[in-house]
């Protein structure tokens, strides 16, 4: 199989890519490396079954010529992190709506298969955890900026179904919840990071809000193999799937569990929202996924629990 990953620099990108390439497929990758880097292929460089192109996605006459030599598309580029979408909002709605444009409308062109890596934030403030697939999207107001990217997911995810139900194109939703692993940066918010850098480094733990809310984490290595389990079956299609962990920690527990397993003295303090983001910035408190369809057709069942995913990276950056 030839498999194209749009953002394939990326944390996750890379992971998938590496994962694929020892399946014995072949792998091409296009990143702006905005969010990426180079660093996390330099490994795969000189592997004949790799191909990298370092463009953006909006150049539409690479895209056509990348997607007419793949079997399927996962496409993962995406503005991330919550730092990221509050600082530059404009970026993130163009780059996740119109590339998502760009993609199926090229893709539509031969009916190459297309994985859309969506979000567990499209289900915003909804309560009714753990979150299933059907579950009502509950946004705040469009002053606060916060919730564009979750609604610009939201429109890739109905803009993807909208190929498959009027012009037939396969396509596939993955929502994926809190990833983490080696090769994540913490420079766009991501919580896990930039927790064991502060651990490692003896800098104070910052912990936004009150630290009871809760997410779920998973390994990105069970990621991948939950993206592959439904990019290669053909019941998925048209389907959208939670990808993660059902298991929950506390941001505070979080930060604990990470001072601990670094040894770490650092001193644990909290910031209010206001101040970490802006002002009326606002948070889910719980965040969960009920992973039940996944299971049911992929047999998919995370293997890494929340100790080992800190001990890898923890790992990662001590290296």
């Amino acid at each position: 199989m030839k498999i194209l990953i749009t953002g394939g620099a990326g944390f996750i990108g890379s992971h998938l890519a590496e994962t694929l390439l020892e399946r014995g497929e072949e792998v091409f990758i296009i990143d702006d490396l905005s969010t990426g880097s180079i660093a996390n292929i330099i490994h795969l460089k000189d592997n004949p079954r790799f191909h990298y192109t370092i463009d953006t996605i909006m150049n539409q006459a690479v895209m056509a010529e990348l997607i007419d030599q793949c079997d399927y598309i996962v496409h993962l580029a995406a503005a991330v992190g919550v730092k990221l979408i509050v600082e530059s909002p404009v970026n993130t709605i163009e780059t996740n709506i119109y590339g998502t444009e760009i993609v199926l409308q090229l893709a539509n062109k031969k009916k190459k298969k297309v994985i859309i890596a969506s979000t567990s934030e499209v289900y915003g403030k909804n309560e009714e955890v753990p979150f299933k697939e059907d579950a009502d999207m509950v946004l705040g107001p469009t002053t606060k900026g916060r919730w564009s990217y979750a609604c610009s997911k939201a429109i890739d995810e109905f803009l993807a179904l909208a190929y498959y139900k009027e012009k037939k194109l396969p396509v596939v939703i993955a929502r994926l919840f809190n990833t983490v692993g080696p090769r994540q940066t913490g420079r766009y918010g991501m919580v896990v990071p930039t927790f064991v850098q502060q651990a490692l480094r003896g800098h104070p733990i910052t912990v936004y809000g009150d630290g009871a809310q809760t997410r779920s984490f998973t390994h990105v290595k069970d990621v991948v193999r939950a993206l592959i389990g439904i990019a290669t079956n053909a019941a998925a299609i048209g389907q959208v799937f939670n990808i993660g962990n059902n298991k929950e920690i506390s941001i505070e527990a979080l930060a604990r569990l990470i001072r601990e397993k670094a040894r770490s003295a650092s001193e644990i303090v909290y910031i209010p929202y206001d101040k970490a983001y802006e002002e009326g910035f606002e948070d889910m408190r719980r965040r969960v996924p009920d992973i039940t369809k996944i299971q049911r057709l992929t047999g998919f069942v995370p293997e890494v629990g929340i100790e080992e995913i800190i001990d890898s990276v923890i790992d990662y950056y001590k290296r």
